[in-house]
């Protein structure tokens, strides 16, 4: 049987991984105001202010899930 600090610290560590790949994908994504021109050969950026997104849900929930398993990392060592 997992006592509960134990299962604190597994828990938090579970949500810390989720989160960290999901900020990862929300890194590696293409942003959608750079565009590619073959017969050019050069990446054309167009950005208008009203259109940028800076972050996706991805990025929000991933940030969330981490923060959250720092906390729950805490209070396991804390008990």
């Amino acid at each position: 049987m997992v006592t509960l600090a134990e299962g604190l610290t597994l828990a938090g560590a579970a949500l810390g991984v989720v989160g960290g790949v999901l900020v990862f994908v929300e890194f590696m994504q293409y942003p959608s105001y750079v565009e590619y021109r073959e017969e050019y050969d050069s990446y054309d950026i167009d950005i208008a202010p009203r259109e940028l997104r800076e972050h996706t849900w991805l990025g929000r929930a991933g940030g969330l899930l981490v923060g959250s398993g720092f906390a729950l990392l805490f209070l396991g060592e804390l008990l």
